[in-house]
């Protein structure tokens, strides 16, 4: 009776032993899981805001350029206007004149 108390005693050290040891390995799991959760989270966090960089410097460029287009149009258009003030603007002051004292 003795050597199975003995006995059952030392599966239940064994099964405690045990019991610990999968303790402790669940929390360095836990542990390393948050560690891993950390280190994704800072990656993503960091592709992220490369990711937004570099989609504000597109927009930026683009921006740009189409601002210089419209630069280009609007000088080609003023040029064209001055052109034609500088080649017509006689016409249009006779036409003027005429139109203001034929009354």
């Amino acid at each position: 009776m003795n050597t199975v108390i003995k006995r059952i005693s030392e599966i239940e050290d064994a099964a405690s032993a045990i019991m610990e040891s999968a303790n402790a390995s669940k929390k360095s799991f836990a542990q390393e899981m948050e560690k891993r959760t950390r280190e994704f989270d800072q990656d993503l966090e960091k592709r992220t805001d490369q990711g937004i960089e570099e989609f504000r410097k597109r927009m930026e460029a683009e921006m740009n350029l189409r601002l210089e287009q419209q630069n280009t149009t609007a000088r080609e258009r003023l040029q064209r206007l001055e052109q034609n003030y500088e080649d017509c603007h006689s016409q249009y002051v006779d036409a003027l004149f005429r139109t203001l004292t034929e009354e």
